[in-house]
């Protein structure tokens, strides 16, 4: 009998689950938010707690996954409704990079680093920053790019062009420290480094948020004067 109504509760568990997936639509299993993990959280917590409690019935168990499923339907349709509370519960997207300048507020609110930051940029086949004109982290954590009208897909096999290969580019400077690894992985010395970043105009390691160096592009620079807070605000 016990196998029976483990098995009784397991099916309606699925049936539930299932059937609340089909009401959110199919846009929830593309863009989950740390809101909707709550939502699976508690579903494995009451299944769990069922399955292995004699004593919770099989009606208890419908009745659980009936209120759970109301909440969830009630607390998405609120949602959908009302916008400060969207914002609220699900949050809403930030934009990390506006026009080509680094907000650092934003880096720092969704903790994110530089490095990070290129891991997700080369998932969406784009291998330097200086591609990025706007930049976008969503709700879910996925990235949105607009990148700079040279550096969008053009016509090139349309106007006969044969473009050169581009090698990858790698992180040397990440908010005013040297990243010395990187440096010896690619043979190249610090007093190279400083020759390089002094022709561009930064006599200083300490004032470059950011520098990426490649061996078809060079050196592409951020520094921290360069930024929204700095230009966007005036300083204190």
């Amino acid at each position: 009998m016990d196998y029976l109504i483990n098995g009784m509760k397991l099916v309606v568990g699925l049936i539930t689950f299932m059937v609340v997936i089909r009401l959110l639509g199919k846009k929830h299993l593309a863009e989950m938010t740390p809101y909707d993990i709550i939502y699976l959280i508690m579903f494995g917590g009451i299944l769990e707690e069922t399955l292995y409690d004699n004593k919770t019935s099989i009606w208890m168990f419908l009745f659980s996954m009936a209120v759970w499923a109301t909440a969830i339907f009630a607390i998405e349709t609120l949602v959908a409704k009302v916008n400060p509370l969207r914002i609220l519960l699900k949050g809403e997207p930030d934009q990390l990079i506006a026009n080509g300048k680094i907000n650092q507020r934003a880096f720092k609110k969704n903790q994110l680093e530089m490095e990070q930051v290129r891991t997700m940029l080369r998932q969406q086949g784009i291998f330097s920053l200086r591609e990025v004109r706007d930049m976008y982290i969503e709700p879910g954590g996925q990235i949105s790019i607009n990148s700079f009208a040279k550096y969008k897909t053009v016509v090139a096999e349309d106007l006969d062009i044969e473009k050169k290969e581009e090698e990858p580019s790698v992180l040397l400077i990440d908010e005013g420290e040297v990243k010395s690894e990187v440096l010896h992985a690619i043979g190249k010395s610090k007093e190279w480094l400083h020759e390089g970043i002094s022709a561009i105009g930064y006599d200083h390691v300490e004032d470059i948020l950011y520098c990426e160096w490649s061996e078809t592009d060079g050196f592409f620079i951020k520094g921290f004067a360069d930024t929204i807070e700095v230009n966007g605000h005036q300083p204190s």
